[in-house]
């Protein structure tokens, strides 16, 4: 039996889940469908005309459906009614509903409607997915808005399709949709734009992004300016890539500072090297001052009785300690050391002083004593004019063949070690006022000079302080009296050896295996007549 026409409605909206409904304007009655009373969970007589029952909408959509009502009910009016109202159902809970609501009217010749029918269907689920997603829009505008960042979205041929308030500000635009359409060409110099395009393309074909890299903009104008750029490719829902999306941030300032910085870094450097350059000939200079060949003592023998040795290892290029070997008369020999506070550059210039002071006064050298006190006193003069707060150790040493004794003083330095003619080694004694005090530090200061027998002496050693404070892994200082025991071991043949021998022990002695101070060591050895 073949179906009706109206029959084929009835299926038509049960499959599509819409309820009829049909006002005769003349008798202003209406006919619901049972779905439709179903959706208000009303019987058909409780059911009211919700085209006048206004109150029923909800207040924020009353003002169109009102509007939208009275447009097809007046003379000429609309013929379609369409809107999406939300309506209070009656359930209990008294919730709204969103009802999409489509209608036709019936005019008659003179043009006034008669009848309206037409449809509706409960769209609540769907308004309120689309509530959230509107809502998750609102959220995701407001985020890409407000970053400092600047956020964009290209389409496949580079076009903005999206980008937010800072990338529409940075460049010059009002707003973001003024940027819309547009491309890199519209908004940077050519070299740039080209260069942002092949980037674009080869994101486009390999899929893959550029990461966290620097490039310079540059726009139309020739303004420029660094950001620290990702692209990256634009992949819809189904995975095919149809665009491109990046983030950019101003880091002009930092590349700026960057190159500032290296600026001063070059210049810096250019300093340095030329420091370096004046420090390598201030050390070249210091070495050359140090004593190459010893005197001969006595003056006119083929060979002297007085064998000396040195080593000298500064810490630094400009060392604080120095040492002297010079002849006084023709049987005296002067032994000079010296240790300057400190090293580097303000100690070398100090040791420059106290070289032209002692070069001077070499004459006065016959009196240890007297030689440190005149030295102490023009460096005094010199400090004291300077407002300079510095001081100096010094140990003076006179051997006198003629006289057949030793004649020495210290201004706070340690006392050399000796080893006497019977092997025995110990310290230098230093009776009276002992060592004295350190050079630079009171312009009135005196020193005493000791007196020994040369027949108690075979070799002398002096040394600054740099080679007793070396420390082992204990935190064990060196100190002296491990000295004499290294210079107390078997007899060496001759100053050089002993030496040797002295710089072996500490070294073995200390865990870095090298001198934390400089260190300068002066030897002599007395032979027979």
């Amino acid at each position: 039996m073949p179906y009706r026409s109206d029959d084929r409605l009835e299926l038509a909206l049960r499959a599509s889940n819409e309820g009829i409904w049909d006002w005769n304007l003349v008798s202003d009655e209406i006919h619901y469908s049972g779905r439709i009373l179903r959706f208000f969970g009303r019987r058909r007589e409780e059911m009211p005309n919700l085209f006048r029952a206004v109150e029923l909408v909800h207040e924020a959509d009353r003002d169109l459906f009102v509007t939208r009502i009275e447009a097809i009910l007046k003379i000429g009016g609309e013929d379609l009614l369409a809107m999406e109202p939300r309506i209070r159902v009656a359930n209990g809970s008294g919730e709204w509903n969103w009802f999409r609501i489509r209608g036709v009217v019936v005019r008659d010749a003179e043009g006034h409607a008669i009848r309206v029918a037409g449809s509706m269907i409960n769209i609540t689920p769907r308004k309120l997915v689309e509530q959230e997603l509107l809502e998750e829009r609102h959220l995701m505008r407001l985020l890409i808005d407000n970053v400092p960042l600047n956020i964009y979205f290209k389409d496949r041929e580079s076009k903005f399709k999206l980008v937010n308030k800072s990338m529409a500000k940075w460049n010059g635009f009002g707003s973001p949709e003024d940027v819309v359409g547009k491309s890199d060409q519209d908004l940077f110099s050519e070299d740039h734009a080209n260069e942002a395009l092949r980037d674009e393309r080869k994101i486009l074909e390999s899929g893959e992004p550029i990461l966290g890299y620097v490039e310079k903009e540059t726009t139309a104008a020739g303004g420029e300016a660094w950001v620290l750029t990702t692209k990256m490719p634009l992949i819809d829902r189904i995975g095919a890539i149809i665009g491109t999306f990046g983030v950019s941030s101003d880091v002009t300032e930092l590349v700026r500072t960057q190159q500032s910085l290296a600026e001063a870094a070059a210049a810096l450097q250019r300093r340095n090297d030329e420091m370096e350059e004046e420090l390598a000939l201030a050390r070249e200079v210091q070495q050359a001052l140090l004593p190459h060949d010893y005197p001969t003592v006595p003056a006119g023998a083929g060979r002297g009785r007085l064998k000396f040795g040195h080593r000298y290892i500064p810490i630094s290029g400009l060392a604080g300690d120095f040492f002297e070997v010079f002849p006084i008369g023709e049987h005296c020999a002067g032994l000079f050391i010296c240790d300057v506070m400190g090293h580097g550059v303000r100690s070398a210039l100090i040791v420059s002083m106290l070289r032209g002071l002692a070069e001077r006064i070499h004459h006065l050298a016959e009196d240890p004593g007297e030689f440190l006190g005149q030295l102490n006193s023009g460096l005094s003069a010199i400090l004291t004019e300077a407002e300079m707060t510095m001081f100096a150790t010094a140990f003076l040493a006179v051997i006198d063949l003629e006289n057949g004794e030793l004649r020495y003083a210290s201004a706070g330095h340690p006392a050399p070690i000796m080893r006497s003619s019977e092997g025995e080694a110990g310290v230098l004694p230093m009776g009276g006022r002992g060592k004295g005090t350190a050079l630079g530090l009171f312009p009135d200061a005196t020193y005493e000079s000791q007196t020994l027998k040369l027949s108690m002496l075979k070799q002398l050693m002096l040394f600054t302080d740099g080679i007793i404070e070396v420390e082992n892994q204990d935190g064990e200082a060196f100190l002296q009296n491990r000295l004499v025991q290294a210079v107390s071991e078997e007899e060496c043949s001759g100053v050089d050896q002993l030496l040797d021998r002295v710089l072996d022990r500490v070294l073995a002695f200390t865990e870095s295996q090298r001198f934390d101070d400089d260190v300068c060591l002066l030897a002599v050895e007395i032979g027979e007549d």
